[in-house]
């Protein structure tokens, strides 16, 4: 059997090409056979490289999994962006800054930064399909932001796991006949412990809310039998780790390897139980508080109007740093759930969707708290603003407490600790794929073993989050909480939004997301992204320095080093975008002007450098919106 390749230039001697209108292919190989004197010929016709479906620079036999469903996605995403801070932040931050007045700049900001940004790194991951540090092929100098976020979302991942622990520890010391936070009387307890009863306030001085009150059995129980926190003198003195907290820890790290060990395609199906469950048992919680004596109280508490806050800064502050935080953009999970997208889904409607469907969560869950608050309040015989709190001190000890005194208690408490367990469980998911994502894009034998990888993850956060499980754990917990993801996420996002939206150019991503979706961004998304978003950005990195100050936990205070090992932890990551742009600089190859331009330019455009023809040294792609 003869092979012979027929070259291109020849092909018109084997067959003529027609005129028609479909699109333009070319022929890349053809076979003829010589068998028994019968020729076969085989042709084998592939899209045009620039007629491909995908980026510039990708190839069009890309083999990227993807989402077995959108739903799987859309449900993903969800999950992430709706998680703790939804039930234990939002409602008192609403409450404490106006009640419905604090609607105005939360809205304001949904729309202007919030949405945006959102919108901007669904679009980047799913164009591009990469994680958060290869994204930044699109403008090299920057990839050191992707490594910043990568970080983040690891140091997050150390402390995430533990509140999930204590909500898996809560859910399993539930199924009793009997609530252990009931009643005083306990191995944990001090003689001081004392069963709420209604009061009139007589319980309580004038510098204590109910709230603050460490004596209730439900304070005892978080405090000396969950945490004991009463075997460490502060962030000093640790002690060993808890053993019960540490089996839950290896529980929480178990539902996260095997959610995640391959991809999207395990972790699309865990999200129909994680990110639906929530919404079930909160609806679940809403229909039993707003029957309770005294719900209307406190949701009329939530509800109030007082336009005279919207004076107070702080107010502004509040509602920016909630909703950036709430929507989750800049950990690079966005990034890294939209890359496994086909290249045609309409990530502008899943924006707005899902960024829509997560504040709206976070307002309803304030009727299911508050009307919860207004019964304690009533029950115990104290203002609402007494029993208003945030933080694990809502959802481990006033909740927990509240729930302790209806009929069915061990049910409610049950059903309550699930939904708490699965809203951290599909947000830790999210960061954890960030990570690997990331990295495994970045370094191609991590995807090649992935499973593996996935593993050393997982185990990695387990180590490192022992900390956060022993008798001091709490501080170290609030530390990492203050600032690993503080100032650094804001200014990773800042530098990102910079990159995207200045260095390469607002015009040629509304040009990607034309050539994915097959129209362009409107004029307000490109103002909003080029001006709006950094300005705002920029306001809130700067308002989070000026605002800093000394850690604190009740009346705890931190000593002075452990706020220096603070900004350490945020400086570890910040500085990956000074430092890779350093080393990017002095890795190219030519003049300085030449290495800035290799620097600036997408890779997929590096041959422009030689010819001269660079976009970002002329005046018209700073000005293009």
């Amino acid at each position: 059997m003869n092979i012979q390749v027929v070259p291109e230039n020849k092909l018109s001697s084997v067959a003529p090409l027609k005129q028609c209108n479909v699109e333009k292919k070319e022929v890349e190989l053809i076979l003829v056979k010589d068998q028994n004197g019968v020729q076969y010929t085989s042709t084998s016709i592939v899209p045009s490289p620039t007629n491909h479906v995908g980026p510039p620079g990708s190839s069009g036999g890309d083999e990227r999994e993807t989402w077995g469903k959108k739903i799987d996605f859309l449900l993903s995403v969800i999950g992430f962006a709706v998680d703790l801070a939804n039930v234990w932040r939002f409602p008192f931050l609403c409450y404490k800054n106006g009640g419905g007045a604090f609607l105005i700049p939360y809205i304001l900001f949904l729309l202007i930064a919030g949405m945006p940004l959102f919108y901007m790194e669904l679009a980047l991951g799913q164009y591009n399909r990469e994680g958060a540090a290869t994204v930044w092929k699109i403008c090299p100098v920057f990839k050191g932001v992707g490594y910043t976020v990568i970080l983040i979302a690891f140091y997050v991942g150390f402390y995430y796991n533990v509140i999930i622990a204590w909500s898996i520890h809560y859910l399993f010391a539930s199924m009793t006949n009997e609530l252990p936070w009931l009643h005083c009387g306990n191995p944990w307890n001090t003689p001081n412990c004392t069963v709420p009863q209604p009061m009139n306030g007589s319980f309580l001085d004038n510098r204590t809310s109910y709230a603050k009150n460490k004596n209730t059995p439900a304070a005892e129980y978080y405090e000396r039998g969950v945490l004991h926190l009463h075997e460490s003198r502060g962030i000093g003195d640790l002690g060993p780790p808890r053993w019960e907290l540490s089996l839950c820890l290896v529980a929480v790290v178990f539902i996260l390897y095997f959610s995640l060990w391959k991809g999207v395609k395990s972790s699309g199906k865990v999200v129909y139980i994680t990110a639906t469950m929530p919404y079930i048992v909160l609806f679940v919680l809403l229909i039993r508080g707003i029957t309770l004596p005294g719900a209307m109280d406190g949701i009329r508490a939530y509800l109030h109007i007082d336009l005279k806050m919207l004076n107070n800064p702080k107010v502004w502050i509040d509602a920016a740093t909630q909703i950036f935080y709430s929507l989750g953009a800049g950990f690079g999970v966005l990034i890294a759930f939209a890359s496994y997208n086909k290249f045609d889904n309409n990530c502008y409607r899943d924006a707005l969707l899902t960024s829509t469907i997560n504040c709206v969560t976070s307002f309803v869950s304030g009727f299911a708290i508050f009307s919860v608050l207004g019964y304690m309040a009533q029950k115990h015989g104290v203002r609402i603003e007494d029993v208003a709190t945030e933080g694990p001190g809502l959802v481990f000890i006033i909740y927990p407490e509240a729930i302790s005194t209806l009929p069915g208690s061990t049910f409610w408490a049950i059903v309550f600790f699930i939904m708490l367990l699965t809203l951290g469980i599909d947000s830790s998911m999210g960061g954890m794929e960030a990570v690997i994502t990331g990295l495994a894009d970045d370094f191609k034998i991590l995807k090649k073993h992935r499973k593996l990888f996935t593993f050393a993850t997982a185990f990695g956060t387990f180590l490192f989050a022992l900390l956060c499980i022993t008798n001091g754990g709490i501080y170290v917990l609030t530390l990492l909480d203050s600032y690993a993801a503080g100032t650094s996420i804001l200014f990773g996002v800042l530098i990102e939004a910079i990159g995207v939206s200045w260095f390469y150019g607002v015009d040629r991503f509304s040009e990607d997301i034309e050539r994915m979706m097959g129209f362009k961004p409107g004029l307000y998304w490109r103002l909003c992204w080029k001006f709006v978003s950094p300005t705002f950005l920029l306001v809130v990195v700067i308002a989070s320095i000026v605002t800093s100050t000394g850690l604190t936990l009740d009346d705890y205070v931190f000593p002075p080093w452990s706020n220096v090992v603070g900004w350490g932890v945020a400086l570890s990551s910040m500085m990956f975008v000074p430092v890779y742009a350093v080393y990017k600089f002095f890795s190219m190859p030519g003049t300085f002007k030449e290495r800035i331009a290799y620097c600036v330019t997408p890779e997929h455009e590096h041959h422009l450098v030689k010819e001269g023809n660079i976009r970002q040294f002329t005046l018209k792609h700073w000005l293009a919106i």
